[in-house]
């Protein structure tokens, strides 16, 4: 098969597309005829080589896909070679097949074509998990997202309005605030001209936002802290802004906040299930009655895949950018 391979680490340019061995599905394993993938921050930081794969991983980029399984290693039930699905990945997506374990295999949501598929796991398991299994978003509250116009963002502001939550954003410009009203964000903040924490004040009365997901990382804790409601919670999933920062312990207490900071691609196998299959009950219906959709920016061969990284290192992007195999 072909695959995106890095033989060495760098810039887009690193990304390149070559015959590899073909995958073997192991023990609880499908082997699956990969339709598409989708660019994720992680791969980007992978071909960099800030994070490699975890044991046992594809060493390839691409943490979901979408495709039909051809093949159902041992001990594999519920799934039938000629299944489409989509899948949560530990690695692997950019390529021609990938082997899944069966745990974090999706049915394609009903009204949802194959390829726009490839770009829901990943955003979903990553919101859901951070957001609702982790922060315990409740009707009512408010949530703040930072970076609202990327794929996380956006899948997180259509799940925060699913469920009864006001929804705060930041982006870098009109545009893309405008793209998130456009999904139901309640709170539009520029942050190149705003500052977040009065804004979130504002909205809500100077109570703070009960629950803040954030990209961002060392750069916005202490004011992500200041943002806080009293009880809330700040889920922290990237590091776009450093990793080291420093805490104010006296303003968390205050706040009798809590600070939790997660990562999807190195959790076990059953963590990732638990994810996946709490996603199946809760998320797809949302989908499949359209509630929640996919927001995708763009679709580029996979071959081409170092175009796609060069849409996220821009940060024009709006939603998912899909590579077609």
């Amino acid at each position: 098969m072909h695959a995106i391979t890095i033989p060495e680490s760098g810039g887009p340019e690193a990304l390149v597309w070559a015959e590899v061995p073909d995958p073997v599905p192991g023990e609880g394993e499908v082997l699956v005829e990969v339709v598409a993938s989708a660019v994720n921050r992680a791969d980007v930081l992978q071909r960099q080589g800030f994070y490699n794969p975890p044991p046992g991983a594809s060493p390839y980029p691409g943490l979901e896909c979408s495709g039909r399984i051809t093949a159902l290693g041992p001990g594999v039930s519920g799934w039938a070679v000629g299944d489409e699905v989509c899948a949560l990945l530990g690695g692997g997506g950019y390529a021609e097949k990938v082997a899944v374990p069966v745990g974090q295999l999706l049915p394609v949501p009903e009204g949802i074509d194959l390829v726009t598929a490839a770009g829901l796991p990943e955003v979903v398991c990553t919101v859901w998990s951070n957001v609702f299994m982790v922060a315990h978003l409740r009707p009512g509250e408010m949530l703040l997202v930072h970076g609202g116009a990327s794929g996380i963002g956006t899948m997180a502001i259509q799940l925060g309005k699913a469920v009864g939550a006001r929804v705060a954003v930041t982006a870098g410009s009109h545009e893309k605030l405008a793209r998130c009203a456009e999904l139901g964000a309640d709170v539009l903040i520029n942050y190149r001209e705003q500052d977040f924490v009065e804004e979130i004040r504002k909205a809500t009365g100077g109570a703070g936002a009960d629950v803040i997901l954030d990209i961002v990382g060392a750069k916005y804790l202490d004011r992500n802290v200041a943002a806080l409601a009293i009880s809330g919670r700040l889920a922290v999933i990237g590091m776009q802004g450093g990793a080291k920062g420093e805490l104010n312990l006296a303003a968390l207490l205050g706040k009798r906040g809590a600070i939790t900071a997660t990562s999807l691609r190195a959790r076990p196998l059953g963590e990732k299930a638990a994810i996946v299959a709490a996603v199946r009950e809760h998320v797809w219906p949302l989908i499949s009655g359209g509630r929640v959709r996919p927001v995708v920016d763009q679709e580029l061969p996979m071959a081409l895949a170092a175009e796609g990284h060069r849409v996220l290192d821009s940060g024009v992007h709006v939603g998912k950018v899909l590579l077609r195999a």
